[in-house]
């Protein structure tokens, strides 16, 4: 079976101010319909910039990005970002509102057609009640409610969370874990997922591809349920 996305022998490259930085260094893996996937590594390991690549925001440098067999070379509405920040909603629209907006500024849907796919994902999100309040009147775990149901509503294949929950307090960061894993047993979705936490990454993941420190090149791809936390350190920070 062809996997969804393909990320074949792919290096990055960005320009500081001084130097041409090299992120990774010629990463494969492959994603299926419907895996949570993770992507595991130290801090400047290049995990976002692949992110960016796998959205179309970077171009590698050498391999390709496969979606459907057809290749990356540009944004589209068929990979949606969700990021780590709460500035992602528009700050004079309500959470309906912010919703609305993405399904018709994007030709998704018309206006009324929109209007029910936003009531449907903001019920989802157990948000009902809120949907009529604006962006600064809510805590920063429901923002982000508000981001992954605006990101699920437009129906991507592709859902891209870099780091979605790091910004969060420990308890809300374990709330907002369960409530993405709810929607995903409940819809099936297909997720490529960024985190430096380790128990995260075994929380979140059904696959998780562990990356080296700078630059980042694969150290190993395993099954989630086939590790536990002292596995996973030992693979990446003790094993040559």
């Amino acid at each position: 079976m062809t996997p969804l996305l393909s990320v074949q022998g792919v290096t990055l490259r960005y320009a500081t101010r001084k130097h041409i930085v090299t992120a990774t260094w010629r990463v494969s893996f492959h994603v299926s319909q419907s895996d949570r996937f993770v992507i595991l590594g130290p801090s400047g390991c290049g995990k976002s910039t692949l992110l960016k690549a796998v959205g179309g925001y970077v171009q590698p440098v050498e391999g390709s990005i496969l979606l459907n067999a057809t290749k990356v070379t540009a944004p589209g509405p068929d990979r949606v970002f969700v990021f780590q920040e709460f500035d992602q909603l528009l700050p004079w629209k309500t959470v309906r509102e912010n919703i609305t907006f993405a399904l018709t500024a994007s030709g998704k849907l018309p206006r009324r057609e929109a209007g029910q796919r936003a009531a449907h994902f903001i019920e989802k999100v157990r948000l009902a009640e809120f949907a009529n309040s604006y962006p600064h009147t809510l805590s920063g775990g429901m923002k982000q409610r508000v981001a992954i149901a605006r990101a699920m509503a437009m129906e991507p294949q592709i859902l891209l969370m870099d780091e979605p929950f790091a910004a969060l307090d420990a308890l809300t960061r374990a709330r907002m874990q369960d409530e993405l894993l709810q929607l995903w047993s409940d819809t099936k979705f297909t997720v490529l997922f960024v985190t430096h936490s380790i128990p995260e990454a075994l929380r979140i993941g059904s696959r998780i591809l562990l990356l080296t420190a700078h630059p980042g090149q694969v150290k190993a791809e395993v099954e989630a349920r086939d590790c536990d936390e002292a596995r996973i350190e030992e693979m990446l920070f003790h094993h040559a």
